[in-house]
Protein backbone atom coordinates (compact mmCIF):
# COMPACT_ATOMS: atom_id res chain seq x y z
CA UNK A 1 0.00 0.00 0.00
CA UNK A 2 1.23 3.54 -0.77
CA UNK A 3 1.58 6.45 1.85
CA UNK A 4 -1.16 8.22 3.32
CA UNK A 5 -1.66 11.33 1.74
CA UNK A 6 -2.08 13.90 4.90
CA UNK A 7 -3.48 17.41 4.50
CA UNK A 8 -1.88 20.16 5.54
CA UNK A 9 -3.06 23.60 6.12
CA UNK A 10 -1.36 26.62 4.83
CA UNK A 11 0.78 27.28 7.93
CA UNK A 12 1.88 23.68 8.25
CA UNK A 13 3.35 23.74 4.73
CA UNK A 14 5.19 27.02 5.29
CA UNK A 15 6.41 25.61 8.82
CA UNK A 16 7.86 22.24 6.69
CA UNK A 17 9.69 24.78 4.24
CA UNK A 18 11.56 26.83 7.25
CA UNK A 19 12.54 23.47 8.47
CA UNK A 20 13.40 21.86 5.29
CA UNK A 21 15.43 24.92 4.09
CA UNK A 22 17.18 25.56 7.79
CA UNK A 23 15.37 28.41 9.04
CA UNK A 24 14.38 26.81 12.05
CA UNK A 25 15.41 23.71 13.13
CA UNK A 26 12.76 23.41 15.79
CA UNK A 27 9.26 25.05 16.12
CA UNK A 28 8.35 27.27 19.25
CA UNK A 29 5.00 28.49 19.16
CA UNK A 30 3.12 30.81 22.17
CA UNK A 31 -0.22 31.82 22.80
CA UNK A 32 0.08 35.70 24.12
CA UNK A 33 -3.39 37.35 25.49
CA UNK A 34 -3.46 40.43 27.10
CA UNK A 35 -4.62 39.94 30.82
CA UNK A 36 -7.87 42.34 30.35
CA UNK A 37 -10.95 40.30 30.16
CA UNK A 38 -11.94 36.63 29.63
CA UNK A 39 -11.02 34.73 27.07
CA UNK A 40 -13.74 34.26 24.60
CA UNK A 41 -14.23 31.05 21.57
CA UNK A 42 -11.91 32.67 19.12
CA UNK A 43 -9.26 32.91 21.46
CA UNK A 44 -9.32 29.12 21.79
CA UNK A 45 -8.72 28.48 18.19
CA UNK A 46 -5.72 30.07 18.61
CA UNK A 47 -4.98 28.03 21.69
CA UNK A 48 -5.35 24.89 20.33
CA UNK A 49 -4.17 25.99 16.98
CA UNK A 50 -0.58 27.55 18.35
CA UNK A 51 -0.55 24.35 21.20
CA UNK A 52 -1.30 21.54 18.56
CA UNK A 53 1.29 23.10 16.11
CA UNK A 54 4.00 22.40 18.46
CA UNK A 55 2.95 19.20 19.47
CA UNK A 56 2.48 18.53 16.24
CA UNK A 57 6.33 19.56 15.45
CA UNK A 58 7.43 17.87 18.82
CA UNK A 59 8.42 21.51 19.69
CA UNK A 60 7.72 23.87 22.43
CA UNK A 61 4.40 26.31 23.02
CA UNK A 62 4.60 29.16 25.27
CA UNK A 63 1.76 30.86 27.25
CA UNK A 64 2.42 34.46 27.75
CA UNK A 65 0.80 37.21 29.16
CA UNK A 66 0.70 40.72 26.59
CA UNK A 67 0.85 42.63 29.96
CA UNK A 68 2.26 46.07 28.44
CA UNK A 69 -0.72 48.04 29.82
CA UNK A 70 -1.17 48.52 33.36
CA UNK A 71 -4.57 50.52 32.36
CA UNK A 72 -6.73 47.60 31.65
CA UNK A 73 -5.14 44.42 33.04
CA UNK A 74 -5.97 42.63 36.33
CA UNK A 75 -5.12 39.32 38.04
CA UNK A 76 -8.32 38.47 38.43
CA UNK A 77 -7.82 37.53 34.03
CA UNK A 78 -4.55 36.14 34.68
CA UNK A 79 -5.76 33.49 36.43
CA UNK A 80 -9.04 33.07 34.62
CA UNK A 81 -6.52 32.32 31.60
CA UNK A 82 -4.46 30.19 33.09
CA UNK A 83 -7.60 28.03 33.79
CA UNK A 84 -8.87 28.54 30.64
CA UNK A 85 -5.77 27.67 28.25
CA UNK A 86 -5.24 24.36 30.64
CA UNK A 87 -8.42 23.26 30.63
CA UNK A 88 -8.42 23.35 26.76
CA UNK A 89 -5.53 20.96 26.99
CA UNK A 90 -2.86 23.49 25.96
CA UNK A 91 0.23 22.34 28.22
CA UNK A 92 2.55 25.05 28.86
CA UNK A 93 5.09 22.92 31.28
CA UNK A 94 7.54 25.40 32.85
CA UNK A 95 7.20 28.27 29.69
CA UNK A 96 4.98 30.75 31.51
CA UNK A 97 5.81 34.39 30.94
CA UNK A 98 4.99 37.91 31.09
CA UNK A 99 5.62 40.95 28.55
CA UNK A 100 6.69 42.64 31.33
CA UNK A 101 9.52 40.46 32.46
CA UNK A 102 11.45 41.87 29.57
CA UNK A 103 9.98 45.73 30.51
CA UNK A 104 14.50 46.08 30.97
CA UNK A 105 15.48 44.28 27.84
CA UNK A 106 12.80 46.80 25.98
CA UNK A 107 14.16 49.22 26.98
CA UNK A 108 17.69 48.82 26.15
CA UNK A 109 16.19 48.07 22.62
CA UNK A 110 14.68 51.72 22.54
CA UNK A 111 18.29 53.05 23.40
CA UNK A 112 20.03 51.32 21.10
CA UNK A 113 17.05 52.52 18.56
CA UNK A 114 18.16 55.54 19.80
CA UNK A 115 22.01 55.41 19.07
CA UNK A 116 21.71 54.02 15.98
CA UNK A 117 19.12 56.66 15.03
CA UNK A 118 16.33 54.84 14.27
CA UNK A 119 14.28 56.28 17.18
CA UNK A 120 13.28 59.74 18.43
CA UNK A 121 11.76 61.37 21.37
CA UNK A 122 8.88 63.69 19.83
CA UNK A 123 6.50 66.39 21.64
CA UNK A 124 4.03 66.37 19.76
CA UNK A 125 0.35 65.65 21.18
CA UNK A 126 -1.61 62.85 20.25
CA UNK A 127 -4.05 64.77 18.51
CA UNK A 128 -1.05 66.36 16.24
CA UNK A 129 -0.03 62.95 15.89
CA UNK A 130 -2.53 61.44 14.02
CA UNK A 131 -2.77 64.96 12.07
CA UNK A 132 1.06 64.49 11.05
CA UNK A 133 0.41 60.98 10.33
CA UNK A 134 -1.58 61.50 6.57
CA UNK A 135 -4.21 59.55 5.53
CA UNK A 136 -4.22 56.34 3.19
CA UNK A 137 -3.59 58.46 0.25
CA UNK A 138 -2.20 61.07 1.31
CA UNK A 139 1.87 60.75 2.80
CA UNK A 140 2.28 61.97 6.18
CA UNK A 141 4.90 65.05 7.28
CA UNK A 142 7.60 64.54 9.24
CA UNK A 143 7.53 65.67 13.26
CA UNK A 144 9.40 69.06 13.98
CA UNK A 145 11.72 67.24 16.85
CA UNK A 146 12.28 64.27 14.30
CA UNK A 147 15.87 65.42 13.91
CA UNK A 148 16.78 65.89 17.13
CA UNK A 149 20.43 64.39 17.90
CA UNK A 150 20.82 60.63 19.30
CA UNK A 151 22.34 61.80 22.06
CA UNK A 152 19.66 64.72 22.74
CA UNK A 153 17.17 61.62 22.42
CA UNK A 154 19.17 59.74 24.93
CA UNK A 155 18.58 62.67 27.33
CA UNK A 156 15.08 63.28 26.84
CA UNK A 157 14.61 59.33 26.98
CA UNK A 158 16.19 59.17 29.73
CA UNK A 159 13.99 61.79 31.85
CA UNK A 160 11.04 60.40 30.86
CA UNK A 161 11.84 56.89 32.19
CA UNK A 162 12.99 58.95 35.79
CA UNK A 163 9.27 60.47 35.95
CA UNK A 164 10.33 64.22 35.22
CA UNK A 165 7.54 63.87 31.85
CA UNK A 166 3.92 64.00 32.63
CA UNK A 167 1.60 61.59 30.65
CA UNK A 168 0.94 62.59 27.54
CA UNK A 169 3.39 64.95 27.07
CA UNK A 170 6.39 63.35 24.96
CA UNK A 171 6.62 60.19 23.53
CA UNK A 172 9.69 58.01 21.90
CA UNK A 173 8.70 57.11 17.97
CA UNK A 174 10.51 54.77 15.72
CA UNK A 175 12.52 56.61 12.82
CA UNK A 176 10.91 54.80 9.54
CA UNK A 177 9.13 56.85 6.66
CA UNK A 178 6.35 59.35 7.02
CA UNK A 179 5.72 58.71 3.17
CA UNK A 180 5.72 54.78 3.41
CA UNK A 181 2.17 52.95 2.08
CA UNK A 182 1.35 51.80 5.22
CA UNK A 183 0.55 53.75 7.92
CA UNK A 184 2.01 51.67 10.64
CA UNK A 185 5.41 52.01 9.36
CA UNK A 186 5.05 55.85 9.70
CA UNK A 187 7.37 56.73 12.45
CA UNK A 188 5.32 54.53 14.93
CA UNK A 189 5.16 55.31 18.67
CA UNK A 190 6.96 52.81 20.72
CA UNK A 191 6.90 53.73 24.64
CA UNK A 192 4.87 56.56 26.27
CA UNK A 193 4.43 58.16 29.68
CA UNK A 194 2.61 56.29 31.63
CA UNK A 195 2.68 57.21 35.74
CA UNK A 196 0.56 54.04 36.77
CA UNK A 197 1.34 51.09 39.33
CA UNK A 198 1.45 48.03 36.58
CA UNK A 199 0.08 44.45 38.46
CA UNK A 200 3.99 42.51 37.54
CA UNK A 201 6.40 45.14 38.15
CA UNK A 202 4.48 47.88 40.38
CA UNK A 203 5.89 51.30 40.46
CA UNK A 204 9.48 50.66 39.06
CA UNK A 205 8.50 51.89 35.57
CA UNK A 206 7.00 55.21 34.60
CA UNK A 207 7.27 54.10 31.02
CA UNK A 208 5.11 51.45 28.42
CA UNK A 209 6.17 50.25 25.49
CA UNK A 210 3.36 50.26 22.90
CA UNK A 211 2.00 46.81 21.51
CA UNK A 212 3.70 46.81 18.26
CA UNK A 213 6.89 47.33 19.62
CA UNK A 214 7.06 44.88 22.74
CA UNK A 215 5.26 41.86 20.65
CA UNK A 216 8.40 41.10 18.49
CA UNK A 217 10.98 41.49 21.36
CA UNK A 218 8.85 39.09 23.11
CA UNK A 219 8.54 36.66 20.39
CA UNK A 220 12.58 37.25 19.79
CA UNK A 221 13.66 36.56 23.46
CA UNK A 222 11.51 33.80 23.65
CA UNK A 223 13.37 32.30 20.78
CA UNK A 224 9.67 31.74 18.86
CA UNK A 225 9.80 30.67 15.62
CA UNK A 226 6.61 31.04 14.21
CA UNK A 227 4.74 33.75 15.49
CA UNK A 228 0.74 33.16 14.82
CA UNK A 229 -1.63 35.79 14.53
CA UNK A 230 -5.20 36.51 13.31
CA UNK A 231 -5.14 38.61 9.92
CA UNK A 232 -5.66 42.14 11.49
CA UNK A 233 -2.10 41.92 12.33
CA UNK A 234 -0.65 41.34 8.17
CA UNK A 235 -0.78 44.84 7.97
CA UNK A 236 1.83 45.83 11.35
CA UNK A 237 3.66 42.66 9.87
CA UNK A 238 6.37 44.88 8.61
CA UNK A 239 6.92 46.99 11.84
CA UNK A 240 7.36 43.74 13.82
CA UNK A 241 10.03 42.65 10.86
CA UNK A 242 11.73 45.78 11.68
CA UNK A 243 11.96 45.83 15.29
CA UNK A 244 13.31 42.45 14.74
CA UNK A 245 16.18 43.40 12.13
CA UNK A 246 16.68 47.03 13.94
CA UNK A 247 17.38 45.51 17.58
CA UNK A 248 19.62 42.79 15.87
CA UNK A 249 17.45 39.26 16.47
CA UNK A 250 18.99 36.11 15.57
CA UNK A 251 17.23 33.68 14.41
CA UNK A 252 14.52 36.12 14.00
CA UNK A 253 10.66 34.64 14.15
CA UNK A 254 8.50 34.70 11.65
CA UNK A 255 5.05 36.24 11.81
CA UNK A 256 1.98 34.59 10.05
CA UNK A 257 -1.34 35.18 9.87
CA UNK A 258 -4.84 33.22 9.95
CA UNK A 259 -8.25 34.48 9.83
CA UNK A 260 -10.29 35.00 13.07
CA UNK A 261 -12.97 32.79 14.17
CA UNK A 262 -16.60 34.74 13.66
CA UNK A 263 -19.58 32.86 15.29
CA UNK A 264 -23.11 33.89 14.12
CA UNK A 265 -25.31 36.09 16.59
CA UNK A 266 -22.84 36.10 20.06
CA UNK A 267 -21.19 39.00 21.71
CA UNK A 268 -17.54 38.84 21.84
CA UNK A 269 -16.10 41.83 22.46
CA UNK A 270 -14.83 43.01 25.92
CA UNK A 271 -16.41 46.20 26.04
CA UNK A 272 -19.71 45.13 25.46
CA UNK A 273 -19.46 41.76 27.72
CA UNK A 274 -17.89 44.33 30.15
CA UNK A 275 -20.89 46.12 30.08
CA UNK A 276 -23.69 43.08 30.30
CA UNK A 277 -21.99 42.16 33.34
CA UNK A 278 -21.74 45.58 34.91
CA UNK A 279 -25.77 45.98 34.01
CA UNK A 280 -26.73 42.90 35.75
CA UNK A 281 -27.76 41.67 32.40
CA UNK A 282 -25.63 38.72 33.31
CA UNK A 283 -24.38 37.25 35.92
CA UNK A 284 -20.95 37.26 35.02
CA UNK A 285 -18.15 37.07 32.62
CA UNK A 286 -19.14 32.71 32.79
CA UNK A 287 -22.64 33.62 32.49
CA UNK A 288 -23.78 30.74 30.92
CA UNK A 289 -25.61 32.51 28.12
CA UNK A 290 -21.68 34.03 27.07
CA UNK A 291 -19.21 32.47 24.40
CA UNK A 292 -16.25 33.50 26.63
CA UNK A 293 -14.43 29.78 27.26
CA UNK A 294 -15.24 29.91 30.94
CA UNK A 295 -18.89 30.56 30.30
CA UNK A 296 -19.17 27.52 27.73
CA UNK A 297 -17.54 25.59 30.71
CA UNK A 298 -19.92 26.67 32.60
CA UNK A 299 -22.68 25.82 30.21
CA UNK A 300 -21.14 22.25 30.17
CA UNK A 301 -18.89 22.06 26.44
CA UNK A 302 -16.22 19.86 26.81
CA UNK A 303 -12.39 20.53 25.44
CA UNK A 304 -13.16 18.05 23.11
CA UNK A 305 -16.20 19.49 21.66
CA UNK A 306 -14.47 22.63 21.29
CA UNK A 307 -11.60 20.68 19.70
CA UNK A 308 -13.75 19.18 16.74
CA UNK A 309 -15.18 22.50 16.21
CA UNK A 310 -12.06 24.04 15.71
CA UNK A 311 -10.97 21.38 13.21
CA UNK A 312 -14.18 21.76 11.26
CA UNK A 313 -13.67 25.29 11.31
CA UNK A 314 -10.18 24.38 9.32
CA UNK A 315 -7.62 27.39 9.19
CA UNK A 316 -7.55 29.68 6.39
CA UNK A 317 -6.42 33.08 5.29
CA UNK A 318 -10.44 33.96 3.94
CA UNK A 319 -12.72 35.21 6.86
CA UNK A 320 -15.81 33.99 7.39
CA UNK A 321 -18.55 33.43 9.66
CA UNK A 322 -19.77 29.81 10.88
CA UNK A 323 -23.06 29.19 12.46
CA UNK A 324 -23.28 28.77 16.29
CA UNK A 325 -25.46 25.42 15.08
CA UNK A 326 -22.34 23.53 14.06
CA UNK A 327 -21.09 24.16 17.45
CA UNK A 328 -23.78 22.62 19.46
CA UNK A 329 -23.54 20.06 16.73
CA UNK A 330 -20.20 19.24 18.43
CA UNK A 331 -21.18 19.15 21.88
CA UNK A 332 -24.00 16.30 20.75
CA UNK A 333 -21.14 14.09 19.22
CA UNK A 334 -18.83 14.38 21.78
CA UNK A 335 -21.98 13.93 24.69
CA UNK A 336 -24.27 11.27 23.18
CA UNK A 337 -21.92 8.11 24.22
CA UNK A 338 -20.01 9.81 27.01
CA UNK A 339 -22.81 10.55 29.37
CA UNK A 340 -25.67 8.43 30.45
CA UNK A 341 -29.30 8.97 30.26
CA UNK A 342 -31.46 10.08 33.01
CA UNK A 343 -35.25 11.00 33.52
CA UNK A 344 -36.36 14.52 34.75
CA UNK A 345 -39.80 16.25 34.43
CA UNK A 346 -39.06 19.97 33.78
CA UNK A 347 -42.71 20.70 34.12
CA UNK A 348 -44.17 18.07 35.98
CA UNK A 349 -47.71 17.15 36.79
CA UNK A 350 -48.88 14.04 38.75
CA UNK A 351 -49.36 11.00 37.54
CA UNK A 352 -51.16 8.00 39.67
CA UNK A 353 -51.46 4.39 39.13
CA UNK A 354 -54.71 3.69 40.99
CA UNK A 355 -54.21 -0.45 40.42
CA UNK A 356 -50.56 -0.26 41.50
CA UNK A 357 -50.39 -1.09 45.21
CA UNK A 358 -50.04 1.85 47.72
CA UNK A 359 -46.71 0.94 49.84
CA UNK A 360 -45.04 -0.63 47.17
CA UNK A 361 -41.60 0.17 45.55
CA UNK A 362 -40.09 -1.90 42.81
CA UNK A 363 -36.58 -1.31 41.25
CA UNK A 364 -35.87 -1.91 38.12
CA UNK A 365 -32.63 -2.39 35.92
CA UNK A 366 -31.89 0.58 33.15
CA UNK A 367 -29.39 0.94 31.32
CA UNK A 368 -27.19 3.73 31.42
CA UNK A 369 -26.56 4.60 27.75
CA UNK A 370 -28.83 2.70 24.95
CA UNK A 371 -25.83 2.87 22.66
CA UNK A 372 -22.70 2.50 24.85
CA UNK A 373 -23.35 -0.40 27.31
CA UNK A 374 -19.96 0.14 29.00
CA UNK A 375 -21.59 2.78 30.84
CA UNK A 376 -23.74 0.05 32.78
CA UNK A 377 -27.02 -0.28 34.75
CA UNK A 378 -28.43 1.92 37.56
CA UNK A 379 -31.31 0.51 39.35
CA UNK A 380 -34.35 2.83 39.23
CA UNK A 381 -37.52 3.12 42.01
CA UNK A 382 -40.84 2.39 40.11
CA UNK A 383 -43.92 3.01 42.58
CA UNK A 384 -48.04 4.24 42.46
CA UNK A 385 -47.05 7.99 42.12
CA UNK A 386 -44.95 9.67 39.60
CA UNK A 387 -44.24 12.78 38.08
CA UNK A 388 -44.47 13.38 34.23
CA UNK A 389 -43.73 15.83 31.72
CA UNK A 390 -47.19 18.40 31.43
CA UNK A 391 -46.75 18.50 27.78
CA UNK A 392 -47.21 14.46 27.92
CA UNK A 393 -50.67 14.64 28.52
CA UNK A 394 -53.44 16.63 26.42
CA UNK A 395 -57.63 16.50 27.57
CA UNK A 396 -58.36 17.06 23.73
CA UNK A 397 -55.47 15.84 21.69
CA UNK A 398 -54.78 16.74 18.23
CA UNK A 399 -53.96 14.54 15.22
CA UNK A 400 -51.14 12.35 15.46
CA UNK A 401 -50.64 13.04 19.42
CA UNK A 402 -49.66 9.84 20.61
CA UNK A 403 -48.89 10.22 24.34
CA UNK A 404 -51.49 9.87 27.02
CA UNK A 405 -54.97 11.64 26.75
CA UNK A 406 -58.03 10.15 28.10
CA UNK A 407 -58.40 6.18 27.43
CA UNK A 408 -55.42 6.41 25.72
CA UNK A 409 -52.31 3.63 26.65
CA UNK A 410 -48.46 4.62 26.39
CA UNK A 411 -45.51 2.86 27.80
CA UNK A 412 -43.76 4.53 30.43
CA UNK A 413 -39.89 3.97 29.69
CA UNK A 414 -38.36 0.97 31.02
CA UNK A 415 -41.40 0.41 33.16
CA UNK A 416 -45.40 -0.74 32.16
CA UNK A 417 -48.05 0.15 30.01
CA UNK A 418 -50.37 2.70 31.18
CA UNK A 419 -54.07 3.83 30.63
CA UNK A 420 -55.50 7.10 31.47
CA UNK A 421 -58.51 6.26 33.32
CA UNK A 422 -59.31 10.32 34.54
CA UNK A 423 -57.54 13.23 35.24
CA UNK A 424 -58.10 16.05 37.97
CA UNK A 425 -57.55 20.21 37.66
CA UNK A 426 -57.53 23.16 39.59
CA UNK A 427 -59.82 26.04 39.29
CA UNK A 428 -58.17 27.59 36.40
CA UNK A 429 -58.81 24.20 34.48
CA UNK A 430 -55.04 23.42 34.54
CA UNK A 431 -53.93 19.64 34.88
CA UNK A 432 -52.83 18.73 38.21
CA UNK A 433 -52.74 15.00 38.10
CA UNK A 434 -53.11 12.18 35.39
CA UNK A 435 -54.94 9.09 36.93
CA UNK A 436 -53.73 5.52 35.43
CA UNK A 437 -54.14 1.71 35.67
CA UNK A 438 -51.27 -0.17 34.88
CA UNK A 439 -50.92 -3.81 33.22
CA UNK A 440 -48.48 -5.53 34.78
CA UNK A 441 -47.84 -8.13 32.14
CA UNK A 442 -46.47 -5.47 30.44
CA UNK A 443 -43.36 -5.15 31.88
CA UNK A 444 -40.64 -4.02 30.08
CA UNK A 445 -38.09 -7.00 29.26
CA UNK A 446 -40.49 -9.32 29.59
CA UNK A 447 -41.01 -10.07 25.80
CA UNK A 448 -44.82 -8.97 26.11
CA UNK A 449 -46.31 -9.23 22.56
CA UNK A 450 -50.02 -9.13 23.27
CA UNK A 451 -50.46 -5.43 21.98
CA UNK A 452 -48.23 -2.56 21.12
CA UNK A 453 -48.69 1.35 21.97
CA UNK A 454 -47.47 3.92 19.88
CA UNK A 455 -46.08 6.15 22.73
CA UNK A 456 -43.49 6.43 25.10
CA UNK A 457 -42.98 8.72 27.99
CA UNK A 458 -40.54 9.09 30.85
CA UNK A 459 -41.17 9.75 34.71
CA UNK A 460 -39.56 9.83 37.66
CA UNK A 461 -40.85 8.54 40.81
CA UNK A 462 -42.32 11.02 43.06
CA UNK A 463 -41.02 9.31 46.45
CA UNK A 464 -37.90 9.66 45.32
CA UNK A 465 -37.62 12.34 43.20
CA UNK A 466 -35.10 15.31 43.89
CA UNK A 467 -36.41 19.07 43.35
CA UNK A 468 -33.86 21.04 41.41
CA UNK A 469 -33.62 23.91 39.10
CA UNK A 470 -33.01 23.87 35.28
CA UNK A 471 -32.04 27.09 33.45
CA UNK A 472 -33.04 26.86 29.88
CA UNK A 473 -30.53 28.77 27.58
CA UNK A 474 -31.15 30.72 24.67
CA UNK A 475 -29.36 32.98 22.42
CA UNK A 476 -28.69 36.23 24.23
CA UNK A 477 -29.25 38.19 20.92
CA UNK A 478 -32.53 38.74 19.17
CA UNK A 479 -31.00 36.33 15.80
CA UNK A 480 -34.18 38.64 13.67
CA UNK A 481 -32.34 41.83 14.43
CA UNK A 482 -28.82 40.71 14.67
CA UNK A 483 -26.07 41.36 17.63
CA UNK A 484 -25.55 45.40 17.15
CA UNK A 485 -28.75 48.13 16.98
CA UNK A 486 -27.20 49.76 13.79
CA UNK A 487 -28.45 53.08 15.14
CA UNK A 488 -26.95 53.46 17.89
CA UNK A 489 -24.39 50.58 18.29
CA UNK A 490 -26.30 48.73 21.33
CA UNK A 491 -26.68 45.22 21.85
CA UNK A 492 -30.18 43.96 20.48
CA UNK A 493 -30.57 41.11 23.17
CA UNK A 494 -33.26 38.83 23.52
CA UNK A 495 -35.36 38.81 26.81
CA UNK A 496 -36.14 35.43 26.90
CA UNK A 497 -32.55 34.08 26.76
CA UNK A 498 -33.12 32.55 30.60
CA UNK A 499 -35.79 30.53 31.61
CA UNK A 500 -35.63 29.25 34.98
CA UNK A 501 -37.98 26.06 36.42
CA UNK A 502 -38.09 23.93 39.13
CA UNK A 503 -38.12 20.73 38.35
CA UNK A 504 -38.03 17.16 39.24
CA UNK A 505 -34.64 14.65 38.66
CA UNK A 506 -34.36 11.17 39.80
CA UNK A 507 -32.41 10.54 42.52
CA UNK A 508 -29.03 9.14 41.10
CA UNK A 509 -27.06 11.82 41.11
CA UNK A 510 -25.52 11.79 44.74
CA UNK A 511 -21.78 11.32 43.77
CA UNK A 512 -22.13 14.35 41.02
CA UNK A 513 -20.31 17.66 40.81
CA UNK A 514 -19.72 20.76 39.35
CA UNK A 515 -19.82 20.52 35.21
CA UNK A 516 -20.81 17.05 35.17
CA UNK A 517 -23.17 15.88 32.50
CA UNK A 518 -26.27 14.18 31.61
CA UNK A 519 -29.28 14.05 28.93
CA UNK A 520 -32.03 14.24 30.14
CA UNK A 521 -34.60 11.70 28.16
CA UNK A 522 -36.31 14.05 25.42
CA UNK A 523 -35.16 17.08 26.48
CA UNK A 524 -31.34 17.64 26.05
CA UNK A 525 -28.23 17.53 27.60
CA UNK A 526 -27.56 18.78 30.94
CA UNK A 527 -24.84 19.99 33.48
CA UNK A 528 -24.82 20.87 36.94
CA UNK A 529 -23.74 24.32 38.16
CA UNK A 530 -20.40 24.89 38.46
CA UNK A 531 -20.77 27.92 40.52
CA UNK A 532 -24.47 28.02 42.04
CA UNK A 533 -25.45 24.54 42.68
CA UNK A 534 -24.68 22.58 45.86
CA UNK A 535 -25.14 18.51 47.34
CA UNK A 536 -28.87 19.56 48.50
CA UNK A 537 -29.58 22.23 46.19
CA UNK A 538 -29.34 20.90 42.34
CA UNK A 539 -29.17 23.65 39.46
CA UNK A 540 -28.81 22.13 36.08
CA UNK A 541 -27.84 24.59 33.30
CA UNK A 542 -29.22 23.06 29.62
CA UNK A 543 -26.22 23.05 27.33
CA UNK A 544 -28.21 22.35 23.81
CA UNK A 545 -31.06 20.89 23.48
CA UNK A 546 -31.57 16.65 21.34
CA UNK A 547 -32.99 18.54 18.08
CA UNK A 548 -30.27 20.13 15.83
CA UNK A 549 -30.65 22.14 12.73
CA UNK A 550 -27.03 21.94 11.86
CA UNK A 551 -26.51 19.60 8.53
CA UNK A 552 -23.19 18.26 8.01
CA UNK A 553 -21.71 18.84 4.69
CA UNK A 554 -21.57 16.77 2.07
Amino acid sequence: MGEETVSKNFIEQEIDKDLAEGVYFEVCTRFPPEPNGYLHIGHAKSILLNSGLAKKYNGTFHLRFDDTNPTKEDMEFVESIKEDVKWLGADWKDHLYFASDYFEVMYQCAVKLIKKGKAFVCDLSADEIREYRGTLTEAGKNSPYRDRSPEENLRLFEEMKDGKVKDGERVLRAKIDMASPNINMRDPVIYRVAHMAHHNTGDHWCIYPMYDFAHPIEDAVEKITHSICTLEFEDHRPLYDWVVKECEFNPAPRQIEFAKLYLTNVVTGKRYIKKLVTDGIVDGWDDPRLVSIAALRRRGFTPESLQMFIEMCGVSKSQSSVDYAMLEYCIREDLKLKRPRMMAALDPIKLIIDNYPEGETEYLEVENNLENPELGMRKLPFCRELYIEREDFMIEPPKKYFRLFPENEVRLMHAYFVKCVGYETDEKGNVTVVHCTYDPETKCGTGFTGRKVKGTIHWVAAPYARQAEVRLYENLVDEEKGVYNKEDGSLNLNPNSLTVRKCYVEDSFAQAGGCDSFQFVRNGYFCIDSKDSTPEALVFNRIVSLKSSFKLPK
